[in-house]
């Protein structure tokens, strides 16, 4: 089956590790792109292409404010990925007990 491009899947948008940084920096408030850029340390061309993949599959909205542009988290179209990574959350929690438990059997 054929991958469907970053611009169609927010699944395939946050698989770039640069954008999951934007939506982190972006999760508590908005933030203009100047501040996405310093916090980032990316040039400005770059975080607005990955500004605008986000936008595309509806992860971010923003509003202008004269000439900047405020970009936020949609927390709606987001839900969807929780949703999803939460299924494994029980999955993971058994395996760090199991690897917990064989650490504390091991003779010191």
């Amino acid at each position: 089956m054929a991958r469907a491009a970053t611009t169609s899947d927010a699944f395939n948008a946050v698989a770039e590790p640069c954008r999951r940084e934007i939506l982190n920096y972006l999760a508590l408030q908005e933030k203009p792109v100047g501040d996405i850029v310093a916090r980032l340390g990316v040039e400005q061309p770059s975080i607005s292409k990955h500004l605008r993949v986000l936008r595309d599959v509806g992860l971010v909205d923003v509003r202008r404010e004269g000439r900047q542009k405020f970009y936020r988290t949609n927390a709606e179209a987001i839900r969807p990925l929780h949703e999803w990574t939460s299924r494994f959350e029980r999955f993971w929690d058994h395996q760090l007990k199991r690897v917990k438990e064989r650490a504390e059997e091991k003779p010191k």
